[in-house]
């Protein structure tokens, strides 16, 4: 998309950019190691009524017209300040982005998570660039985090002459469905298929708590961050949701063409808990890497991948040597880039 085109569709899809209470510091949401500002973009209502989408950053934001743009994953919403203060201090300019029914964009009539394409989100990016090229921004990683890293991917691919966008950076990105086969080759079609026309149909499928234990403080993590908006368990997820995400990774598996160098990381191996186990520290407890690493290749000819031995499904979040290791793969890959 050309960028005059990116810029109408984001001010037509914006009615208004606010400041929430005027630059205030968001401490409610425990974010750490520095301060930062909150930028409310109110979007088309779509069929739930009013959408919002939030654009996070740093209040000391370096000089320059680099920056990355980060978009969180499913259940999950931006609280990693380490994440930004490490950006900032190679140098590039952050930004972090609350998809529309997730984190601060979450509106009390809409449901959780609740999509029907995951092309609805490419307007929520279209927004925060349009914001950030207001701001000087010229040039922009994506950098997305599982489901995050779904979307980025998907709108890369139809991106191909914006020229704001310089690479796309993805960690741990939701490239394929972790389930047995019978599941992913028969039921999860059927119920895509059912989604088309009962969109809102609520499955019965509960998702386990052990991650979430893994990561927050009042459980047997380290990490601070809202449960109201990351709770351990997520929400129900519905036929439509399904549906989006299905219709996603068969575009994957038919192989896009992002015209973007791109690096993929992930951990060096997975877990699958059905109880507790210690291995939810050192491992992806939600995806299969084995996965990510076959389906990476299918994202464009300029792929690069990286293991992050001990790395957990968000790898900004494991532990200390694990996490170093994922910082110094991303600070290359962005300096070489920028």
């Amino acid at each position: 998309m050309h960028y005059k085109l990116l810029v109408l569709r984001a001010f037509f899809g914006v009615f208004i950019v606010t400041m929430l209470a005027g630059n205030c510091v968001l401490a409610q949401d425990k974010l750490p190691d520095s301060l930062f500002v909150s930028h409310t973009l109110t979007m088309s209502p779509d069929y739930e009524g009013d959408v919002v989408v939030t654009v996070t950053e740093p209040v000391a934001q370096p000089q320059g017209s680099h920056a990355v743009l980060y978009i969180h994953g499913f259940n999950d919403y931006f609280f990693q300040g380490h994440l930004a203060d490490s950006i900032v201090a190679w140098g590039i300019r952050f930004y972090a982005l609350d998809l529309r029914k997730y984190g601060r964009s979450y509106l009390p009539h809409q449901r959780f998570n609740n999509v029907r394409d995951l092309s609805e989100y490419y307007a929520d990016i279209d927004s925060a660039l349009y914001l950030m090229h207001a701001q000087g921004v010229e040039q922009v990683t994506l950098l997305g985090h599982s489901t995050g890293g779904l979307i980025a991917a998907l709108y890369a691919n139809t991106q191909p002459q914006n020229k704001m966008l310089c690479s796309v950076a993805l960690n741990s990105p939701f490239l394929d469905m972790n389930m047995g086969w019978a599941l992913e080759r028969l039921a999860i079609p059927v119920v895509a298929a059912l989604g088309k026309q009962n969109p809102d149909k609520v499955l019965p499928i509960k998702f386990p708590p052990y991650y979430g234990h893994s990561l927050h403080k009042d459980a047997k993590g380290r990490w601070q961050y809202n449960l109201d908006w990351k709770p351990h368990v997520a929400p129900p997820v519905n036929q439509g949701w399904i549906r989006a995400i299905y219709l996603a990774q068969q575009k994957i598996k038919r192989r896009l063409a992002i015209p973007y160098p791109i690096f993929v990381m992930h951990s060096d191996s997975s877990t699958n808990p059905v109880e507790w186990t210690d291995a939810i520290y050192t491992t992806d407890a939600v995806l299969d890497v084995d996965d990510i690493a076959r389906y990476a290749h299918y994202l464009g000819n300029h792929v690069t991948t990286a293991t992050v031995p001990d790395g957990v499904h968000d790898l900004a979040l494991s532990k200390i040597p694990a996490r170093r290791r994922y910082f110094a793969l991303l600070k290359s890959w962005l300096k070489c880039k920028f």
